[in-house]
């Protein structure tokens, strides 16, 4: 299998005031972030507010993706549960609308032990032919995969990714050295050229859904070896990951793209919309790097 790298926008719901999911909006963000060069897609992250969908809105959004996607660019799937049965359910309708890998996450109410957590992902990816993209993020997640853990997973044929938000670049290097089959994508823009420059294949970030040139031309740099313009580059863009950790981050990027002209709706209740201060720092971000109004107006 060609493995995957580059820039995988994660992507926004659009919904509509009824709270359904609006496809053809959906539909032309894709069509729109693969003319403007990334290199794949992500639904159902958190800036997709995968949380706050039902059960038919996430297959809806995942048959959008994959009908907007024609085999272009491969569609990550996000998959999300506290047990097994419901994860293998997910992932298995993931595949049937057209995704090409899992990004699994593991959610939890109770403690879990490493031999719970362990058979959690072995039996999803045992379930399923797909390639599984594991996602360790300790912010949001009660369990953490220890990278003992996560070299055992690697033995698995289908589990051929590994997503770590921690931004600690020791364990990054630590996973890479001890478990060189899985290819490591950044978990957000904060450190992307970072992560490149050890080895990663690329990163998954809300942000790129509405600066996807920008995020296009930084991996173009990391690729290039173009360290001090990336570096520069990376340091600019700084200030959006300071603007969204300010307020929500569904809430940021549907500003964004509101800005561009896509009607994507509100963010999902309780969710708030922008403030009218807060999305003018969205709009100001846009304008710097060129990105408001380059894309078609839907």
């Amino acid at each position: 299998m060609t493995k995957f790298r580059g820039v995988f926008p994660y992507l926004p719901t659009p919904l509509r005031s009824d709270g359904t999911v609006n496809g053809p909006v959906l539909r032309a963000i894709c069509d729109d972030l693969i003319g403007a060069g990334v290199h794949g897609l992500a639904a159902l992250g958190s800036t997709g507010e995968y949380a706050y969908l039902d059960a038919d809105a996430r297959a809806e959004v995942v048959r959008h993706t994959a009908d907007a996607a024609q085999g272009r660019v491969p569609v990550i799937a996000g998959v999300a549960a506290t047990t097994t049965r419901e994860a293998i359910r997910q992932a298995k309708r993931c595949k049937e609308l057209g995704a090409d890998c899992i990004l699994l996450v593991l959610e939890s109410y109770f403690p879990l032990d490493e031999r719970q957590i362990e058979s959690f992902f072995l039996a999803v990816a045992d379930s399923v032919a797909l390639p599984l993209l594991i996602y360790t993020n300790p912010q949001f997640q009660k369990t953490d995969l220890s990278i003992d853990l996560i070299e055992r997973l690697a033995n698995h044929p289908q589990i051929q990714y590994v997503k770590d938000a921690s931004n600690n670049t020791g364990r990054l290097l630590s996973i890479m050295n001890r478990c060189p089959e899985l290819g490591v994508f950044a978990a957000s823009s904060h450190i992307p050229i970072a992560v490149m420059m050890l080895g990663g294949l690329g990163w998954m970030a809300g942000p790129a859904c509405i600066l996807p040139r920008t995020s296009v031309k930084l991996y173009d740099l990391s690729v290039a070896a173009r360290w001090g313009e990336a570096a520069a580059l990376q340091r600019r863009l700084w200030r959006v990951n300071e603007v969204f950790a300010k307020f929500n981050l569904a809430a940021c990027i549907k500003r964004g793209l509101s800005l561009q002209g896509y009607d994507v709706g509100l963010p999902a209740q309780p969710q708030s919309p922008l403030s009218e201060a807060a999305g003018a720092e969205v709009s100001d971000i846009l304008k710097e790097f060129g990105e408001l109004g380059t894309r078609a107006s839907k």
